[in-house]
């Protein structure tokens, strides 16, 4: 079973001993960042730095005139990823035998949204979420898939995993996070994501709602939760706190949105490709689901893509529903594996098992830059004997 670990740039770059070392692990791939969002991250072995501290989303690599005169443009890094520094790693992992494949987030830029605030999801209480553009905005949608193809065709890559190429809502670990006090489940998390920009009241118009109402009942949906009522979660829970009708038209004009974006990004990525470049979407098979791994229909996206990267920390039950909808398709299951962030590299080797027998054809690791020595012993002794 092919294994890939995620990894940074700044992983490999001024450390002469991260490629071979991440070769060593026995994978046969590395998904390098080529995009990426803002985040602080440990470099426990960098002979240089031991935190680097991306401050905001950027692209890791100097992008090419298709952006001139545009005001939604992808940020460069700063001296975090100078230059090139994809090409840079790219070409050390190459040469440790490695197949490099680009590692692209999307719809999670909090610069974005401080910088072009009307790009952002807006939810009912009127609260812009600037890490969460609105991917229904014919801007911010030419913006993402312009950004799909040139970040994922960087040159080496043999393909590419596509992030958070759907809805994002509430539930991003924003700076020192305080969020939590009230214990929303998958339907108040539903509400909190409803987004209601100009386009979206459009498009629930377009459904048959009245923006204004729906915002009204949203907010008065919520209402028991905040007041500690428990949170039935599921569908079944939306549909129970907004109405089974008003709740399926919102998910109508979301599950549209999604769809089209997914469907014409992977489409750009594929027509500018070489012959044989993998395009995967990190996903979710439940379609109003939000976040880093987009919500999915996996009939359709299988349809689409040539597989998905499908997130497996609370178990690998979610990987059943992609392989039953396509035989043939690329299914990675993905493990955490830095002990300290609720990874688990000491059974990994019974998890890779349990997820192959649900059909899982290729595994993910999240991540070889991030993780101790002792994980790393692990996770190389798990993949010495699968």
């Amino acid at each position: 079973m092919k294994a890939s670990t995620f990894v940074y740039p700044w992983d490999v770059n001024g450390d002469p001993e991260a490629a071979t070392r991440i070769a060593g692990l026995g994978v046969q791939q590395a998904t390098l960042a080529a995009a990426y969002h803002s985040t602080r991250a440990l470099t426990p072995r960098h002979p240089r730095h031991r935190i680097v501290t991306a401050e905001h989303a950027s692209v890791l690599y100097p992008t090419d005139a298709r952006w001139e005169g545009r005001a939604l443009r992808p940020y460069a890094a700063g001296d975090w990823a100078p230059g090139d520094a994809f090409g840079e790693a790219a070409a050390q992992l190459s040469e440790a035998g490695l197949d490099v494949h680009t590692w692209v987030v999307l719809a999670h830029n909090s610069r974005l949204g401080a910088e072009h605030p009307d790009t952002s999801v807006v939810n009912s209480y009127g609260d812009r979420y600037p890490w969460a553009p609105c991917i229904a905005q014919p801007a911010t949608r030419a913006y993402l898939i312009d950004l799909a193809v040139e970040a994922a065709l960087r040159p080496g890559a043999a393909g590419t995993e596509l992030e958070s190429l759907g809805w994002y809502g509430l539930q991003h670990l924003h700076a020192h996070d305080k969020t939590g006090g009230v214990p929303l489940g998958d339907a108040g998390m539903y509400l909190m994501a409803l987004c209601f920009c100009g386009t979206c009241r459009e498009g629930y118009g377009e459904q048959g709602l009245d923006a204004d109402s729906l915002a009204a009942a949203v907010r008065a949906a919520l209402e028991p939760l905040w007041q500690g009522a428990p949170d039935d979660g599921g569908w079944a829970g939306v549909e129970k706190l907004l109405g089974a009708g008003t709740a399926a038209a919102t998910r109508a004009w979301r599950d549209e949105t999604a769809r089209t974006l997914q469907e014409t990004a992977v489409r750009a990525v594929r027509a500018a490709a070489p012959e044989g470049f993998q395009i995967l979407l990190h996903a979710d098979p439940v379609t109003y689901h939000v976040g880093a791994n987009a919500g999915v229909d996996p009939e359709h996206i299988l349809s689409v893509a040539d597989g998905v990267v499908v997130p497996c920390a609370g178990g690998p039950d979610l990987l059943t529903p992609f392989a039953e909808a396509r035989a043939d398709a690329v299914i990675a299951a993905n493990f955490p594996v830095v002990s300290q962030m609720g990874g688990s590299p000491g059974t990994l080797a019974a998890d890779v098992a349990r997820a192959r027998e649900l059909g899982a054809t290729e595994i993910r690791l999240y991540h070889a830059g991030l993780a101790s020595d002792g994980d790393l012993d692990a996770i190389r002794e798990a993949l010495a004997g699968r």
